[in-house]
């Protein structure tokens, strides 16, 4: 047997896989051996700007010259990324004191989560994520909120149509500062940079347009892509007509480990760390298996974040194929939006090839979440439904009634060693306190069923005749297929 680990929240859960199997991750990066200096570094010599410390300075010099108090905006990502914010090598502190050296009060500077169309964190989640230090020392925090019209400012429309609402606060900051990571992101290529302001500051409206069907479904709307990809293109045009003054973006290996820091220019900066991120999270594969075995990561902080990591799997996937997947959806919330939730039980209802055609009917209305069961849908256009099987330990009966897919916890209880537990035994603390435990079970149990249906045995795995392999970075690294010696960059239901 090969014995593999799979992080759940803090911990790394020990489960088997049969001999024959593969092991697919991310090259080794080494991460950076001075974080703290390479910050300061990046602040004081930017890409394509002056130092952080000089345009501080200046704008603080023309908001005093026009008569009003100088403001400052530092945008953070929320808790759906996994940003070094906090100290020890954190990247908010060192910023917030080189706007305060330049002359910014602590009472003139704002820092402003890009919730996007996320739920608003609460203070307990936001000093968790930031630390206690910007509490501490007085400075505001404020959650966007996408769906507050008096707080935001329509700055007209893009070519494509995107309204372009974005945040008050951040147009009325003399000083605009982006913070953010740079990883692989399913639809716009890569997270980062541009998406800090659309859709992290976007109004509502504006994502009609931006994660419409079509935009969606464009074959260029994929992991790593970032030239000719609508997404990206809709996000940069967006962001463009709002403005930035620096950016601070950061890439991470798989330990969350800061491997480069990026600071500057908008476009140039994010530029440098979308190449660094390609240098290593592509995963080259010469063919697909049969069966994937995966997790969710940080990410996949409910159900929703989750379709990041089965749609990375794709390109690893037969048509026809299978797919595990292991998620540890902690958010209060761990499926989604009530809209999400009934939009997915629209998808198992139809199927993928009836959702998606009625999405890019003319006579459907857009509704907000769309986008994410859109890439569900590309899923399961790809495997059937009863060969994916998820397992959150925070989702029980109730919430399965929606989603589509096989519940993990309800195979296992076929399994003879759990015969004998209640039926009624169906609450996600019971679930909670036994996930670590049913983890490897659950793998061991899918696997078999797997085999049983498609008509494989154990040694076939061995022999190479049933191919298996588990993506050991989840969401993170991007299995990339070799044809012809040539990597081969798309993640297409049909690939």
């Amino acid at each position: 047997m090969i014995e593999i680990k799979i992080p759940f929240g803090k911990e790394q859960i020990l489960a088997c896989l049969p001999d024959g199997s593969d092991i697919l991750r991310m090259s080794e990066i080494c991460p950076l051996s001075d974080q703290a200096s390479a910050l300061q570094e990046g602040l004081a010599r930017p890409i394509g700007t002056p130092s952080l410390s000089k345009i501080s300075r200046a704008k603080y010099n023309s908001a005093q010259a026009l008569g009003h108090s100088p403001k400052a905006c530092i945008v953070v990502s929320d808790n759906t990324r996994p940003v070094p914010y906090r100290e020890p090598n954190g990247i908010l502190m060192p910023i917030i004191e080189t706007v305060l050296r330049e002359g910014f009060a602590i009472s003139d500077i704002c820092i402003l989560v890009a919730t996007g169309t996320h739920r608003a964190m609460s203070r307990e989640e936001l000093e968790t994520m930031l630390g206690h230090e910007p509490f501490e020392v007085g400075i505001e925090v404020v959650n966007h909120d996408c769906l507050d019209k008096d707080r935001l400012i329509c700055l007209g429309s893009t070519s494509r149509g995107t309204m372009a609402s974005i945040n008050k606060r951040y147009m009325e900051a003399d000083l605009k500062i982006l913070t953010g990571l740079v990883e692989s992101h399913f639809m716009a290529g890569a997270s980062g940079g541009r998406k800090s302001i659309c859709p992290g500051l976007l109004g509502e409206e504006g994502t009609y347009i931006f994660h419409s069907a079509s935009l969606m479904a464009d074959p260029s709307s994929r992991d790593l892509k970032i030239e000719g990809n609508p997404v990206h293109e809709e996000s940069l045009e967006v962001a463009r007509m709002a403005g930035a003054d620096f950016i601070v973006n950061v890439t991470i290996d798989s330990e969350f480990r800061i491997t480069g820091v990026f600071c500057g220019d908008l476009e140039e900066a994010h530029r440098a760390a979308v190449a660094k991120l390609k240098s290593y999270v592509g995963i080259s594969i010469s063919s697909q298996y049969d069966l994937i075995v995966t997790h969710g990561g940080f990410v996949a902080i409910n159900h929703y974040q989750a379709a990041k990591a089965a749609v990375a799997s794709l390109g690893a996937l037969k048509q026809g194929g299978g797919l595990i997947l292991i998620a540890d959806n902690k958010d209060l919330n761990p499926v989604g939006s009530d809209r999400y939730r009934i939009l997915l039980a629209l998808l198992k209802l139809i199927g993928p090839e009836a959702f998606d055609h009625l999405l890019m009917s003319p006579d459907w209305q857009f509704i907000p979440e769309q986008w994410q069961v859109q890439q569900w849908a590309k899923v399961f256009k790809k495997i059937a439904m009863e060969d994916f099987i998820y397992y959150a330990p925070q989702l029980d009966n109730r919430h399965w009634r929606d989603l589509p897919g096989i519940d993990g916890y309800n195979m296992m209880l076929s399994r003879k060693e759990f015969s004998e537990i209640p039926c009624e035994i169906d609450s996600a603390l019971f679930r909670s306190a036994c996930g670590v435990y049913f983890i490897p079970k659950i793998i061991e149990k899918s696997i078999n069923d797997f085999l049983d249906r498609h008509g494989f045995t154990i040694e076939d795995i061995r022999s190479g005749r049933c191919r298996l392999a588990y993506l050991a970075d989840g969401p993170y690294g991007i299995p990339l297929l070799e044809k012809g010696g040539q990597k081969m960059d798309t993640f297409s239901s049909n690939t």
